[in-house]
């Protein structure tokens, strides 16, 4: 089912584009209801589990990065890497529980995380606080407003590998952005302006400009870019001390980790909405389960992501609080019903269907 039903004008003779009537699909208020009323005691977060998950994560990570850095076999080295990529994607997408977590819910977490994660990885919390959260708003999710929607599925097919590949170059586009663009930016406004409206948001909207930060936001920014810039100098000045093999290996993994990301955006949602305002049911139609039997979905989204159309309903429920919430919403709505038309089988398969509505005439 996609997010809006279409109707060909039928005209008697064959055309390159039919006329199509779009009727936008109404909200499904049993399933927002359910959604409400089925989960309200699981909408709390276990510190227990966002910590040990948090650090086991970032500890095999890193440990397999050392690893990868330190053994003279190319092939162990490789098989590190992937282990080293895989658990810091892991931790690293802690970042989207942060822009929904409330402050006082994990007291912590949040500079634990950019510790431990965000700075070390050149992506503190502050490049998606306050920019995700405009991806939920009701009358902004879809448009051009909104920093992480391109209609994916009515652009050119060629458009899909370009949106993968490009993630390649996310690491040193980082590694400039604090190293040159920081504290140059420190020395001239108009470098500072560009640099927070273009180069501060995990934004794949290029049409998105951030807006200035605000309130308690704007401190933690100048904080985490202080962080950014120091550790992004000592990566640096890294190569001096210790050669470029661990820096090079380090950039390689986080490139990886980079592509696996994206290649999860590609398939997070159906990407087939045009740029008008959506209902919610619509727009959860427009996200992507990808909920059990299988497990493979739990290695490319990981942290709650393969349920990101429930998400989209509860954005505020904990990731760990998903899997329970998706089995009580499909039990008791059932098959056929419109929850069950947001639960897709894997990556594969919603690959498939994105890059053949690219082929389809305009």
């Amino acid at each position: 089912m996609t997010m809006q039903q279409t109707i060909h004008a039928d005209t008697g003779a064959p055309t390159a584009a039919a006329q199509r009537v779009r009727v936008p699909i109404a909200d499904d208020k049993a399933m927002l209801r359910a959604a409400r009323d089925l989960t309200k005691d699981i909408a709390v977060a276990s510190p227990a589990i966002y910590w040990t998950d948090m650090l086991l994560s970032a500890g095999i990570g890193y440990g397999a990065l050392a690893g990868a850095i330190l053994v003279e076999s190319a092939l162990l080295a490789v098989a590190l890497g992937l282990v080293s990529a895989l658990a810091l994607y892991r931790a690293l997408l802690f970042i989207h529980e942060l822009s929904h977590i409330h402050r006082d819910s994990l007291p912590g977490f949040r500079t634990g995380w950019n510790l431990l994660v965000g700075i070390p990885l050149l992506t503190p919390s502050f490049m998606y606080e306050g920019v995700h959260t405009l991806h939920h708003k009701r009358t902004q999710y879809g448009t051009v407003e909104d920093p992480e929607y391109l209609p994916l599925a009515l652009m050119k097919p060629w458009s899909l590998p370009l949106f993968v590949l490009v993630a390649l170059l996310a690491p040193v586009a980082l590694l400039f952005r604090f190293a040159v663009l920081v504290p140059l930016g420190a020395l001239v406004p108009a470098v500072r302006n560009l640099t927070w409206q273009r180069f501060s948001a995990l934004s794949i909207n290029p049409r998105f400009r951030r807006r200035s930060a605000e309130g308690e936001l704007k401190a933690r920014v100048f904080r985490q870019e202080a962080g950014g810039f120091v550790w992004s100098w000592l990566l640096i000045g890294s190569v001096f001390a210790l050669g470029w093999k661990p820096l090079l290996v380090a950039l390689a993994v986080v490139s990886l980790t980079a592509v696996l990301n994206q290649l999860r955006t590609l398939v997070a949602h159906l990407w087939e909405n045009e740029g008008e305002p959506m209902t919610v049911t619509a727009q959860f139609l427009d996200s992507v389960n990808v909920p059990p039997p299988g497990m493979v979905a739990e290695i490319w989204a990981p942290v709650g992501l393969r349920y990101h159309a429930l998400h989209h309903l509860m954005p505020s429920m904990p990731y760990h609080s998903l899997p329970e919430a998706h089995r009580r919403l499909r039990d008791n709505l059932g098959v056929g019903s419109t929850y069950d038309g947001a639960n897709h089988k894997g990556m594969m398969m919603l690959v498939a269907r994105i890059a053949r509505s690219t082929m389809r005439p305009r």
